[in-house]
């Protein structure tokens, strides 16, 4: 999240009156995240006040996708999972266009995204994830995964004469992503899945999970790949050089304790996690080489994911504690 776009308070309170929500008495910029601008809106209707959040969509959402995503946040809170319902406007709308760009008003929801994730919570996400799938069940709509092991593989192929300039290592990944794309399953349960489901897209209070946000890289796919992308950006430091078997055992029981695993998904785990790693390792690779090194943009290294994926590979099941080893 970011703020992109300028919108004077006029233009805010003339964009509110078209929801039946109240009228505008703040706005304020949200300052995090990279791809939309955002506004944390409060108004007020009659004695009450109410808070939501307003995204103008600027980059990386192809506006034909967007009733997609924003019909799916509304099926999956009319299911009851803990996610923001869409704001629709007095005709039904759930998005309008201003200055030629998407706007969305979007319920707000209380929580904090965890630094320094516990055990507890990660059972608690473990769970809501495992809601999610459950509840997208009978979603009437799909999309196509953009950003899978194949596209992945690509993305390092075009990247290939470059790779060694990040780091050396980097040369190995290419050939790990081929391994990877031979070897992928494509007969396990899918459902609508989140796919980017890091601690700074969840929000909690205490153990509780309040929110799951930013669904704008949701898909259909694998149940157990969703769960896989949770297990490699909750259960391990920043940097990706130690995993924490505590976190990433219990997320997986959260997950379990709400949707048990199939055999197959089991099996499957640790190259979906591979498959995981490779992913955060091909865009990053992309935005690492496209961005220049003084651009005023923090450029995420891919190494943080290599290291993941270096110990998916030597560990395998291991990597997902006794319940997986038999031990």
């Amino acid at each position: 999240m970011a703020v992109y776009t300028h919108l004077g308070t006029e233009a805010l309170a003339e964009l509110i009156a078209y929801y039946d929500v109240g009228r505008l008495i703040s706005a304020k910029g949200i300052a995090e995240g990279v791809s939309n601008s955002n506004w944390l809106i409060e108004t007020r209707k009659g004695d009450a006040t109410s808070r939501f959040i307003l995204t103008m969509y600027e980059r990386r959402i192809d506006i034909a996708e967007l009733p997609f995503f924003l019909n799916l946040l509304d099926h999956l809170a009319a299911k009851g999972c803990a996610v923001p319902g869409t704001i629709h406007d007095r005709v039904g709308a759930s998005w309008r266009e201003i200055d030629g760009k998407a706007v969305a008003l979007i319920e707000f929801l209380p929580g904090v995204s965890p630094s320094n994730p516990t055990a507890s919570q990660a059972h608690a996400v473990g769970s809501a994830l495992a809601r999610v799938h459950l509840a997208s069940a009978d979603f009437p709509s799909s999309r196509m995964n953009a950003l899978g092991p194949a596209q992945g593989r690509d993305t390092l192929e075009a990247c290939k004469s470059s790779l060694q300039t990040i780091d050396s290592q980097m040369r190995r990944a290419l050939e790990m992503a081929r391994t990877v794309v031979d070897r992928w399953p494509t007969d396990l349960p899918t459902a609508i899945i989140h796919s980017d489901l890091f601690p700074d897209n969840v929000l909690m209070l205490d153990d509780t999970v309040s929110g799951l946000i930013d669904f704008y890289f949701a898909c259909t796919g694998a149940m157990a790949y969703d769960l896989a992308v949770t297990h490699a950006a909750w259960s391990f430091d920043k940097r990706g050089e130690r995993l924490n078997h505590e976190i990433g055992s219990a997320l997986i029981a959260g997950y379990e304790k709400v949707r048990p695993l199939t055999n197959s998904e089991r099996e499957a785990l640790p190259l979906l996690a591979e498959g995981a790693c490779l992913r955060f390792v091909a865009s990053r690779t992309e935005d690492w080489l496209d961005t220049p090194p003084n651009a005023q943009v923090e450029r995420k290294d891919p190494m943080d994911f290599l290291r993941r994926w270096q110990i998916y590979r030597r560990e395998g099941a291991r990597a997902f504690g006794e319940a997986f080893t038999g031990s």
